[in-house]
């Protein structure tokens, strides 16, 4: 097993690129699908979840030809739908969580698909409720095989309807739509997702000759078409990655310009780093932050303690809440995190306690941060990832800690996020793999 090996209490200082964005290029990869025609795509992200979703294109049939690092032309003339029912597609399709998003574009095209139950993180219940709710609205029937732990979906007649979501699932909502631009009539979906991944994916779609109305907002209206076209299209960079390294700046009194952000897609996520008291400028489209001492965090107009929480898009993202929550531990002030969307995703909190953080559990939703105001560092430890965004939240101790830190499972860090290791090591980061069990295994 490999682990990360750090020496933190450096400042560190350098560029560095966000990769592309994971959850935009699960949905983006799995469309191309929806065309016989060659699909050239750009800004794919080097990570095992991306890889993985690759492969199983790959043994469906679909043409890939990688063109350098980030690019890849995809061509999907002949797909082997009895593939399905073979015991590879399941040992690959239920390893990874992205393999829910073939279906949609694969009942538009072909009218059938399978679906192993997919595996993934431990943030607690993700349902797919959401995506196969979707689905029978526009007429798919799904049988599922309890021995197998197998979804067998029939779709040979999708017609348009109005669908109301019971959540505004991000995946659910790209799936519903990769199924609608093929079928008979309109779709109605309200209550949609808005995140930019999926307004990428709808500008895509469109691209490729689909109808799509509304992008952008939570009410999108599909205008089925005959077939879809080729196009070239470019991943956004990862909004996760911008964020972990705001993050990581401001915890290690770094100096550091974040490449290309594509700011304006950011959302609401550089201002709830600047209420935890981060400063930052922007230099045509890079995020410069100097090396900062002392960051303090806002309170609320009335001087109530800050609650920074999350919320469907355009809130604040779930997954930097844990970033958010490694930061504020050397600010001065204190600020109440309030995970709504997932329990257990604050589980990691107690490594951070043992580091030396003034941190209170208040329940699986909730934590108080009490800064130390960089008093007093954080100790290095040892300690294991229990999911991709504690363990890079687990890295940014790390690195701000006094001394030696050891963090195992780094794969599920190493799910999404590509050569983190190399890229730390530009900016000055002490880290270095090492191959190491956990005591106790």
């Amino acid at each position: 097993m490999n682990a990360f090996e750090i020496h933190g209490g450096k400042p560190l200082k350098g560029e560095i690129v966000p990769q592309g964005a994971k959850n935009e290029a699960l949905q983006i990869i799995s469309a191309v699908l929806l065309t016989e025609e060659k699909m050239t795509i750009s800004n794919i992200p080097d990570i095992k979840d991306v890889n993985k979703l690759i492969d199983l294109l790959a043994a469906l049939g679909v043409k890939v030809n990688r063109v350098n690092q980030d690019t890849y032309e995809f061509e999907a003339k002949d797909i082997n739908i009895d593939y399905f029912q073979s015991e590879e597609f399941k040992r690959k399709g239920g390893s990874l969580r992205g393999s829910i998003m073939i279906v949609g574009p694969l009942l538009a095209r072909f009218g059938k698909a399978a679906i192993p139950k997919p595996g993934g993180d431990k943030i607690g219940r993700r349902r797919l409720d959401t995506h196969f709710l979707g689905f029978e609205k526009l007429g798919a029937k799904f049988v599922y095989d309890a021995e197998n732990h197998f979804f067998n979906v029939d779709a040979t007649q999708l017609k348009g309807t109005y669908i109301l979501l019971d959540e505004a699932s991000v995946t659910g909502t790209a799936n519903i739509v990769m199924a609608a631009v093929l079928a008979k009539g309109t779709t109605t979906i309200y209550n949609a997702a808005c995140e930019p991944y999926l307004q990428q994916l709808c500008k895509m779609l469109n691209r490729m000759g689909a109808k799509i109305s509304g992008i952008g907002s939570n009410l999108l209206t599909i205008e089925g078409v005959e077939r879809l076209g080729g196009t070239e299209h470019r991943m956004l960079p990862d909004m996760i990655e911008i964020g972990s390294f705001i993050g990581l700046a401001a915890m290690t009194g770094s100096e550091i310009t974040i490449k290309d952000v594509c700011f304006q897609e950011l959302g609401i996520i550089p201002t709830v780093f600047s209420r935890l008291g981060i400063k930052f400028e922007l230099r045509g489209d890079d995020i410069f932050i100097p090396a900062q001492d002392h960051y303090e965090i806002d309170t609320f107009i009335d001087g109530s303690i800050l609650t920074i929480s999350d919320a469907p898009w355009p809130g604040f993202t779930p997954d930097l809440l844990s970033i958010c929550l490694v930061t504020a531990i050397q600010a001065k002030g204190n600020v109440l995190i309030h995970q709504k969307m997932f329990e257990s995703r604050l589980f990691f909190v107690d490594k951070l306690i043992d580091m030396g953080a003034q941190i209170i559990l208040c329940d699986p939703h909730r934590a108080t941060v009490i800064g130390l105001n960089k008093q007093t560092k954080l100790r290095g430890i040892e300690m294991t990832s229990p999911d991709i965004r504690a363990g890079v939240s687990l890295l940014i101790a790390a690195l701000s800690a006094q001394g030696k830190s050891t963090i195992y499972n780094i794969e599920q860090i190493e799910r999404g996020y590509q050569n983190i290791e190399e890229r730390l090591k530009a900016l000055g980061a002490d880290i270095r793999r090492v191959e190491a069990q956990p005591a106790g295994h």
